[in-house]
């Protein structure tokens, strides 16, 4: 049985973007349609949408959406999880990884790789941390090669995410996907020129911690995503989340900066299309 879809907010004053989603998952886990999903979102103010991949066949179904809808541009990646999964076959699959995006990075459509980077959370075998440190490594040399936006994952991985990134050098753009830090994580990532990019979480009661990285987060490196059908902001935790629900979050988030909502959307706006390679 699908979840019910929280009712459509009230819709926003100027363009934002939703720098993180998940359309594919999102019509398994709610029975949404990607092309309704889209529609409902630019109906309130959210006109474009990253579509991340976290494996392959959800990498060349990313793609697939940015060439058939133009408000979406496409990540593809193997998920740290994924990748602690993959045992024996993870360098056949970083492989074929590498062969899609030299395939179509020279296009618009293909915008960035991730999500990638570390999850202890999940993954607590050592052998299982030890590919994904392999695969996050790997993902950070492909970003820098192809100019792609890096796009990170990080769940109770901080300082063992920030020492892959340093050892490889780093990438010219690199997101904090579903920043869960605090505002010491902040300023490093912030240090290392990331965007920070804050998902219903930050509207959570008990994060104040979110909030204080949100706090001393310049404006021009604030980003927001959904993470879409996860994470869905206050007052319909626990319902499937999608994109038209990001007026929620941008609303909160101009609350506790202090801000206007018309220049908090230019804002966000101009900052995804910096972040993940200008605009589309």
């Amino acid at each position: 049985m699908k979840s019910e879809l929280p009712p459509v907010p009230d819709p926003l004053p100027a363009p934002v973007t939703d720098s993180h989603c998940h359309l594919d998952v999102a019509e398994a886990y709610s029975g949404l349609d990607p092309a309704e999903a889209l529609e409902r979102a630019a109906a309130v103010g959210v006109t474009r949408v990253v579509q991340v991949g976290c494996d392959l066949p959800s990498s060349r179904w990313a793609l697939e959406a940015a060439q058939r809808w133009p408000s979406v541009v496409a990540t593809v990646a193997l998920h740290p999880n994924d990748a602690a999964r993959a045992g024996d076959d993870l360098p056949a699959q970083l492989d074929e990884l590498a062969a899609m995006v030299a395939e179509h990075a020279p296009g618009r459509r293909l915008r960035g790789v991730g999500e990638t980077g570390l999850d202890h959370f999940r993954t607590t075998d050592a052998e299982g941390r030890q590919r994904q440190r392999e695969s996050f490594a790997a993902h950070i040399r492909l970003a820098r090669e192809h100019d792609l936006t890096l796009v990170i994952h990080d769940r109770d991985a901080h300082d063992d995410v920030l020492d892959v990134l340093d050892a490889e050098g780093g990438a010219e753009r690199v997101v904090m996907h579903c920043f869960s830090g605090d505002a010491d994580f902040a300023r490093r990532c912030l240090d290392r020129g990331a965007w920070l990019s804050f998902p219903g979480t930050v509207t959570f009661k008990p994060n104040q911690h979110l909030r204080d990285a949100l706090a001393l987060t310049p404006l021009d490196r604030l980003l927001t995503e959904t993470d879409a059908p996860f994470l869905t902001p206050v007052p319909h935790r626990g319902h499937p989340n999608a994109s038209f629900l990001v007026p929620l979050t941008v609303r909160f988030l101009a609350e506790q900066r202090g801000m206007e909502l018309e220049p908090l959307c230019a804002a966000l706006h101009d900052n995804a299309s910096a972040a993940f390679g200008g605009s589309w």
